[in-house]
């Protein structure tokens, strides 16, 4: 372990996280790359119970903003997640990824809102795209637009979805004042 690192888990509070392919190289260059990450962190989200505020694939590095996981810990949770896309993309013999992961804990809901700005503008910074809405592989469009992606995100719109669901007799109906 690094000298001077000091991860603070188990505290409850949302993790920034960043990690990079092996010596930056732009291994997730594609979009099959990029998807094939896409699909990890779900399974990893719904393996480990995690909760995705929000994430930025970029061809050399990712971005997570997440809750600590119900099952396991975070850094078991990310050893799963770039195993298995590193797997999935090259096999075990090769390098992918850089071995550690830059942490940081949020504190409070102002962080949150700035790293989650980060994360989505980060694309745009790095002339990749014109806007935010522009970037495929980010949480970005859920935000703007409550729409479902393939990685489930933690925000208003999924709080109102499961309110409404556990509030429902029958699915299909959402207001009951007006059948009554």
């Amino acid at each position: 372990m690094t000298r001077g690192l000091k991860r603070f888990h188990q505290s409850r509070d949302p993790h920034f996280v960043t990690f990079s392919c092996y010596r930056r190289t732009p291994l997730l260059n594609s979009p099959h790359a990029k998807n094939t990450f896409i699909a990890a962190l779900e399974r990893v989200r719904r393996t480990y119970g995690l909760q995705v505020f929000g994430y930025v694939v970029m061809p050399e590095h990712i971005h997570l903003l997440l809750s600590e996981p119900n099952r396991g810990i975070l850094a078991v949770a990310i050893k799963s997640l770039k195993q298995g896309v590193s797997r999935r993309l090259i096999g075990a013999a090769e390098h992918f990824w850089q071995k550690r992961y830059y942490d940081l804990n949020v504190r409070d809901y102002d962080q949150l809102v700035e790293k989650l700005k980060y994360i989505h503008r980060n694309p745009v910074k790095r002339g990749l795209c014109a806007a935010p809405e522009d970037w495929e592989w980010s949480s970005f469009r859920h935000y703007a637009t409550g729409m479902e992606r393939r990685v489930e995100i933690e925000s208003e719109w999924t709080a109102r979805k499961r309110e409404r669901a556990a509030g429902r007799l029958c699915p299909l109906i959402d207001d009951y004042d007006e059948i009554s």
